[in-house]
């Protein structure tokens, strides 16, 4: 079954002190892609560089920014292939955001499922 990590946390924070997030994050993605897991992910820019577009009334309405209210944002993602639920939790507990942001697991819908 496949899974979307949404690796999401607050712009700014930073994990406790001597925490080398640049290796941590290397060493889960070639942990997870060894393991086969991981099919693809990556950073997103900041969210100084997001844009939001809604259309209403047939009109596309445009907005610098995420306009979401809250202060968590999106960091970036990972697909993941999992055998089931528990899998894709014990992959997420992994990823390094996870000690000071969260990651949302989500199942994809099957193709086809309603």
């Amino acid at each position: 079954m496949q899974y979307m990590l949404m690796i999401c946390g607050t712009e700014g924070a930073e994990p406790e002190p001597g925490f080398d997030m640049a290796a941590a994050t290397e060493a889960w993605v070639s942990e997870m892609d060894g393991r086969g897991v991981r099919l693809q992910g990556n950073r997103l820019r900041p969210v100084s560089d997001a844009t939001t577009v809604r259309v209403r009334n047939n009109e596309v309405l445009i907005c610098d920014g995420p306009f979401a209210e809250t202060k968590e944002q999106m960091f970036g993602f990972d697909l993941l292939e999992c055998a089931d639920l528990d899998e894709a939790i014990e992959v997420a507990s992994k990823h390094p955001v996870a000690r000071y942001g969260m990651i949302e697991v989500r199942p994809f819908w099957p193709l086809g499922a309603e």
